[in-house]
């Protein structure tokens, strides 16, 4: 990188059904994160959105919000699918040295669109996948058999990725669902896909995320606790389900991109905390592996050794994830909000006692991780 590209302030929208207008929660957000930098509209200088076609219901789907994200007149641009890819837009914006600040925005409103599993059937193909009523719940119970049977990976396992997540959540005033949880409650739960139960599913939630970027110099000028950006990754894997290895995907190609970028050599030991996209429980065990947070096999070892936990050496989704808090679109922009807040010591009664250096920030979207990306932040 030619420069670097600091994280100035974050905000973000609880995941619990919103009674306030759409228009009028985006600009609140927008708001709010402006207002912590000591900034008005006027300061930005350029901005990117998240949102969707298929999960608003309109197309062109940033053109009925814009003027609400200060973005109004100015250069622009809008990101559907993975929202850490929205984030990557605005860094790269900043490096290119014609911006000193940029504003980020992740909108999805679960509350007002169908069920998630209705809108991810539209990501098959239309004509041999669809109509077998493919979404991606199916296909992540298919993803989920083949991991238990492939490692040795039990059911009890998993589920421990639930109650670590749901009870961190209680710690966590923006997450849609948080409660106190056994493995056998989360087994017990209704039998959603084989093997999966439905508390080891992701809820449907609302959320609206902004993250203020600026370039070095006005980073500093800006905030006395700065997060910088060390390296970013991303990959997709093939469409079709029937060529996908379900255990392999792409998400070791994105990480060595990341890591190679921010100079991580053992992520083992290099990366303090992480916040990873887990719709559904078993995947945080896998996406680990791919991460390289443990080896391929043993994301059930990594669970069960505790060093996962809050208090743990490597906690992973200390916010309760994206199965405590799931707005579909601006989950992964979530996640890297919350890397921000631990990193800067904001995070409440989630922080995270350990001191951190590094840590992951990772989205993903699509059957069985078809998209991945990774964020690489540090102090």
């Amino acid at each position: 990188m030619t420069t670097r590209v600091g994280i100035v302030e974050v905000a973000q929208s609880v995941g619990s059904e919103s009674k306030d207008n759409l228009y009028e929660e985006i600009y609140k957000i927008s708001k709010e994160v402006l207002d912590k930098a000591g900034l008005s509209i006027r300061d930005v200088d350029t901005a990117v959105s998240a949102s969707s076609d298929i999960f608003t219901g309109i197309s062109c789907a940033n053109a009925y919000y814009w003027d609400s994200t200060a973005a109004f007149l100015k250069n622009g641009s809008r990101q559907d699918g993975e929202s850490l890819f929205s984030f990557y837009y605005a860094a790269m914006r900043i490096m290119t040295g014609h911006y000193n600040t940029a504003l980020v925005v992740g909108i999805c409103r679960g509350s007002e669109h169908p069920e998630t599993d209705s809108l991810t059937t539209l990501f098959g193909d239309p004509f041999s996948q669809r109509p077998l009523g493919l979404c991606e719940t199916v296909v992540a119970a298919f993803q989920m058999r083949l991991y238990m049977e492939r490692y040795g990976i039990t059911e009890e396992q998993c589920a421990k990725v639930a109650v670590k997540n749901l009870g961190n959540a209680l710690r966590n005033p923006y997450a849609h669902r948080k409660r106190r949880y056994t493995v056998e409650d989360i087994l017990n739960s209704q039998r959603i896909a084989d093997p999966l139960t439905a508390k080891q599913c992701a809820p449907k939630s609302d959320g609206i995320v902004a993250v203020l970027l600026a370039s070095e110099e006005k980073t500093k000028r800006l905030t006395k606790k700065p997060v910088w950006f060390k390296g970013f990754g991303c990959s997709m894997d093939t469409f079709s389900i029937g060529d996908k290895d379900l255990l392999g995907g792409s998400l070791r190609d994105a990480a060595s991109r990341a890591y190679k970028k921010a100079d991580i050599s053992d992520p083992k030991k290099e990366i303090d905390l992480a916040e990873v996209c887990e719709p559904y429980a078993f995947q945080e065990l896998l996406w680990c592996e791919h991460l390289g947070l443990c080896d391929e096999g043993e994301g059930g070892k990594l669970i069960d050794s505790g060093r996962t936990q809050i208090d743990g050496d490597i906690p992973v989704n200390p916010s309760g994830g994206v199965l405590a808090n799931n707005p579909y679109i601006s989950r992964g922009l979530q996640r890297l909000v919350e890397v921000v807040l631990q990193l800067k010591g904001q995070a409440g009664e989630r922080q995270v006692e350990n001191k951190m250096k590094t840590a992951i920030a990772h989205g993903t979207t699509g059957f069985a991780g078809h998209c991945h990306a990774v964020a690489i932040l540090g102090v």
